[in-house]
């Protein structure tokens, strides 16, 4: 969990975060599309729609825009289908990457994979070669004011949560992926509302990279995947002390 909750900080640290609203608006819905054909159209029904949706709305995404969204997961729009693939890859220094995507041309997505790996010094590796090394789990982000952090432990340990961690920034819940709506349900029915419900790989080890051009060469990838219009999340496994990260933000 820390080496997955480390990444977010990094794209802060890097100034990575200001994607283009229109690529975030396109990121979100295939989100809702990949929800939609995963568990009906029905947010009252699919726990992982509804988390779509709520994500879209917290980016102020307009509800026409999630409306196209749920039928083209339904097939009401005739639009092509999209579907939900995931790439297994390292980055320079040896380090694991699993990148979500979804698509609705997989000779596209997997052509851009490619590109972006090769040009950044990276290795597309085959399926199953990357993915044994994370765990799949559920990740809630609570916010700090919400409650206190044994208010928040004793409701979400009673729900099926595995664990939780606080910081100066937020409470951070970690669930098996099979209850990951059931306990994010249990904080809303205690009037605790969560500001993020998603499925993750946390890594089951983190490698150590001491030196800055390396570091750099891996946030580069990083950077460059998660700017593929097609990518939804990207999962690693590294770990860069912040000082090496404030070091590479003039390079």
């Amino acid at each position: 969990m820390a080496g997955h909750n480390k990444w977010s900080k990094i794209k802060r640290l890097k100034g990575a975060l200001d994607v283009k609203r229109g690529q975030l608006f396109s990121r979100l819905s295939k989100e809702i599309v990949v929800a939609v054909k995963l568990g009906g159209g029905d947010s009252s029904t699919n726990p992982r729609l509804r988390a779509a949706i709520q994500g879209a709305r917290a980016q102020s995404m307009p509800n026409d825009n999630i409306d196209r969204a749920i039928k083209k997961g339904t097939g009401e729009s005739g639009a092509q289908a999209v579907e939900e693939i995931l790439y297994e890859g390292y980055a320079p220094g040896g380090v694991a990457l699993i990148v979500e995507a979804a698509t609705d041309n997989k000779n596209r997505t997997a052509a851009d994979m490619r590109l972006i790996f090769t040009k950044n010094e990276g290795q597309l590796a085959n399926t199953g070669s990357v993915s044994f090394l994370f765990h799949r789990k559920g990740q809630i982000t609570v916010p700090l004011d919400a409650a206190n952090e044994d208010r928040i432990l004793e409701v979400v340990l009673e729900a099926g949560a595995e664990e939780l961690e606080s910081d100066d920034e937020q409470h951070l819940v970690t669930t098996p992926p099979d209850q990951l709506y059931a306990v994010a349900g249990a904080l809303k029915a205690a009037g605790m509302e969560p500001d993020s419900e998603k499925l993750i790989f946390i890594p089951q080890n983190s490698v150590s990279i001491s030196d800055e051009p390396t570091a750099d060469k891996i946030v580069h990838l990083c950077d460059a995947l998660e700017d593929c219009d097609d990518v939804l999340a990207v999962h690693s496994n590294f770990k860069i002390p912040e000082d090496l990260l404030a070091c590479g933000q003039d390079n």
